[in-house]
């Protein structure tokens, strides 16, 4: 009970002379100097940690990867460390440069802020395999985090009910668009009647129950369909992985199909008048959003291979 869970790697000596030797464990926890000594300890890593920051910032980022476990599940599970924590806790982007929260606030502050006056702060576990998403997101001038470890999804919701008008978002959770809404929007080439005949090439040519089918007014140089699973399905996932949020054994695996309406070759697709062509070129582009994410596997990858040799 002296060493908070948190830092039971920590090596030293405790010397006191408030605390007697020859007592037994029950009597020790129930000590209230042993809870001021835990509080103590607590304080002395956190002024140690800051005091390394602000020393040498470059060597203390160097060291933060090794760090980074333990500083957040002190957060995590010490509100007092949390505070303190503020002051050297760090986050990654994509680049490999490093923030305190409140430095990368300010960083994203104007780009990333939505017509709701929130900030979001985009983020990837995975900056290879989600390599596209993060290139748009790049393109468009915002920073994309890099968050990745057991801990991750719990420190993120942490942080988001800690922090004022801040969420996160993973880059391939929605669009752009969707993800930073601002007041601007781009107009769409589909009319609402276009998108309904659309619609049901596109859910023959994927499973219904899994790929939910919805067009979006994207700008014409962004891919003509994006493959992306909401946020809030895949934490409840994540966490589900970790042991925790076990009622959520019930929630189906499901994504968003999210067609470009305003790229030529979706409207290349309406404007086919052959249904057996219509449906392949369909098939085509679904099958390049989910091979874009790892999930051809298969049978249905081979088919694509060599529909894909047949149309060269």
């Amino acid at each position: 009970e002296i060493v908070p869970e948190f830092l039971t790697l920590l090596h030293g000596v405790i010397d006191s002379p408030d605390i007697p030797l020859n007592v037994s464990r029950s009597y020790l926890q129930a000590d209230g100097n042993v809870k001021k000594i835990s509080a103590h300890i607590t304080k002395k890593v956190a002024d140690k940690l800051k005091e390394m920051f602000v020393k040498d910032r470059e060597d203390f980022e160097n060291k933060y990867d090794d760090l980074r476990v333990f500083v957040e599940y002190g957060i995590l599970s010490d509100d007092k460390f949390a505070d303190r924590a503020k002051k050297f806790s760090l986050v990654k982007n994509t680049e490999g440069k490093y923030y305190t929260i409140d430095e990368f606030t300010e960083q994203v502050k104007g780009t990333q802020t939505t017509k709701d006056d929130k900030t979001v702060f985009l983020y990837t576990n995975d900056k290879d395999a989600q390599f596209s998403f993060v290139k748009a997101a790049k393109d468009r001038g915002y920073e994309v985090l890099e968050l990745k470890g057991p801990l991750a999804s719990h420190w993120i919701a942490k942080m988001e009910s800690t922090l004022d008008n801040v969420s996160f978002a993973r880059v391939d959770a929605d669009t752009l668009d969707n993800l930073i809404k601002k007041d601007e929007e781009i107009p769409s080439k589909l009319s609402k009647e276009d998108e309904e005949k659309l619609k049901p090439v596109f859910e023959g040519v994927v499973d219904k129950e899994k790929f939910k089918i919805q067009f979006e007014s994207m700008s014409e140089s962004e891919a003509p369909i994006v493959l992306t699973q909401p946020e809030f399905i895949r934490r409840m996932q994540e966490q589900q992985q970790l042991g925790g949020a076990g009622f959520m054994g019930a929630f189906p695996e499901t994504y968003n199909l999210v067609v470009n309406s305003n790229h030529a070759k979706v409207g290349a697709i309406l404007s086919e008048s052959d249904e057996a062509v219509k449906t392949n070129k369909a098939k085509q582009l679904a099958d390049l959003a989910m091979l874009s994410q790892g999930m051809l596997k298969g049978e249905a990858l081979t088919d694509f291979v060599n529909r894909s040799i047949d149309l060269i």
